[in-house]
């Protein structure tokens, strides 16, 4: 005689896809918590990083050379005697500043980058040491636009204004030739608070004297401990700049990309030409100085994705992760008619989320790439062999040990890509979602686990 025994609702597959689907929600709280350690260690990283940056020098930013000449104005008072009713006129002189641009400006920038030679414990920073080379002209600075009277100009108090962030990374004196006179740079102690820049200016100079000819050529060097960019405002008529670095990933930003930019191995020459017609103000200005430093070329120098961005990138296929192993493991429990507790599929999706403590762990001592093969073998292994007590037999622990690989391996492709990951992560969740329904199309939902019993 042969008997059917009834299937329950807690020993159906309806059922079990209900658990091992609550389960893969409820280990997303332990996934998060992950990335909230991923944070916190990136975190402390970008503040050793600022305070490693801060005693070295932090970003660089150049406005200048800046010729700066005073002159004279006349504020007109109206005066009316009460008695008399006589109206008189005083005049109460103040000292306005004229600010005039080079009409050619040239620089050559050399920028040795080290991204090894400061660090704290684990951490390092991106640091530099740059030296700067100015060259240009001026010409005899021009007041008729403001109908300014010459005897009003104080010609024998000219500068040499220069502003720029960083000041604490400045490497020895800074001097300026210009003409047959060399001047030396000092502190204003002048710090503008719109822009963080601080002064430095030389002593006055009677530019009637120097600038005899049409075009009075300046030179001047200086040198910078700096990290993460190096910007300029490019205040010439004509602005030309060459750099050159031996950073391999520089990152060109501001208003003006440049010319020429090739990456060369451990180096990259960029050039940079400009004219005056390319930028939104003008040669030369009358009373105030603008802020200029939202008009400049740029060049940074950063690691593009450390090991705490790619372990992040990588934490957040974690519920992908989980949710094609659970499924794989319910395909074979539901072929080979094994049964698989809750408990043990819970122990496999903590040895999932343990890639990730141990992701982080790892590179944080090494590089992202040999944490990552480290940490999926670690777990692969463990998941195999657990697999092969739970299953009974090698041929499915084998497979569920080679689907894993292939998803590990799958899942670093789509983090080192960068254009084009959406495009192979779209083409591989197409292919994966092809293959568990290629494998599952001949499972009888219904019977799959109804039991037969022979009397």
């Amino acid at each position: 005689m042969e008997t059917n025994e009834k299937q329950g609702f807690f020993q159906s597959n309806t059922a079990k896809i209900i658990m091992v689907g609550l389960l893969t929600l409820i280990l997303l709280i332990p996934l998060q918590f992950v990335k909230s350690l991923i944070f916190e260690r990136s975190q402390r990283q970008k503040e050793v990083v600022e305070e490693i940056n801060q005693k070295w020098g932090g970003s660089v930013s150049f406005y200048g050379p800046i010729l700066k000449v005073p002159y004279t104005i006349y504020d007109e008072t109206r005066v009316e005697n009460e008695k008399t009713k006589q109206v008189t006129y005083q005049r109460t002189p103040y000292t306005e500043y004229a600010y005039f641009f080079p009409d050619e400006l040239k620089s050559n920038i050399d920028v040795d980058v080290d991204s090894d030679s400061k660090k704290r414990s684990i951490y390092k920073s991106v640091v530099y040491t740059s030296k700067l080379n100015f060259k240009g002209n001026y010409s005899l600075p021009d007041f008729s636009s403001k109908k300014i009277d010459a005897q009003n100009i104080d010609w024998d108090q000219a500068t040499v204004l220069i502003k720029t962030t960083n000041i604490k990374g400045i490497q020895g004196g800074v001097h300026i030739k210009v003409g047959d006179r060399t001047l030396t740079f000092e502190p204003t102690a002048q710090l503008s608070t719109s822009s963080n820049t601080s002064d430095l200016e030389t002593s006055p100079m009677d530019i009637r004297e120097l600038f005899k000819d049409e075009k009075t050529p300046f030179n001047f060097d200086i040198e910078y401990h700096g990290s993460e960019n190096i910007s300029i405002v490019p205040i010439g008529k004509q602005t030309e700049a060459t750099m050159n670095s031996n950073w391999h990933s520089p990152s060109f930003k501001g208003n003006f990309l440049p010319k020429t930019a090739t990456v060369e191995g451990q180096s990259f020459p960029a050039q940079w030409s400009i004219s005056y017609l390319n930028r939104p103000f003008t040669q030369q200005y009358f009373g105030t100085l603008p802020n200029l430093s939202d008009y400049t070329f740029e060049t940074g120098f950063i690691i593009p994705v450390d090991e705490y961005q790619q372990s992040e990138r990588a934490a957040k296929y974690g519920f992908l992760v989980i949710g094609l192993t659970f499924l794989v493991f319910f395909l074979i429990q539901t072929i080979s008619k094994v049964s698989i507790h809750i408990f043990q599929y819970g122990m496999i999706g903590l040895a999932l989320i343990m890639f990730y403590t141990l992701l982080i762990s790892i590179t944080e001592h090494s590089s992202f790439m040999l944490g990552y093969v480290i940490a999926a073998v670690a777990v692969v292994v463990m998941i195999g062999l657990y697999s092969v007590s739970i299953l009974k037999n090698a041929k499915f622990p084998l497979f569920i040990a080679i689907s894993l690989s292939a998803l590990y391996s799958f899942i670093y492709v789509i983090i080192q890509l960068e254009d084009y990951a959406l495009l192979v992560g779209s083409i591989g969740l197409f292919l994966i979602l092809g293959a568990i329904m290629y494998f599952s199309r001949k499972i009888d939902w219904n019977n799959s686990t109804a039991q037969t019993a022979n009397a």
